[in-house]
């Protein structure tokens, strides 16, 4: 069961809210520090706030794009 930690950018849908989750990576040639990010569509029981730190789980798929659920 995979765990992540991200930041809540978007709570306009119903029951739904865009988490943008961070993590540095090195280069393999230059090894500068980098950061990445992606965008994962969760489900959200409670509501939450834009900004809001949480933790996301993945489950199995709700809608097309819909994977994850807030924990936390």
């Amino acid at each position: 069961m995979k765990i992540l930690t991200g930041v809540v950018i978007n709570t306009k849908m119903q029951k739904s809210a865009t988490v943008r989750v961070d993590r540095m990576w090195r280069h393999p040639i230059y090894k500068k520090q980098m950061k990445r990010s992606k965008k994962f569509l969760v489900h959200a029981e409670n509501p939450v706030e834009t900004g809001q730190i949480v933790k996301i789980v993945e489950i199995k798929p709700m809608s097309r794009l819909k994977r994850w659920r807030i924990v936390q």
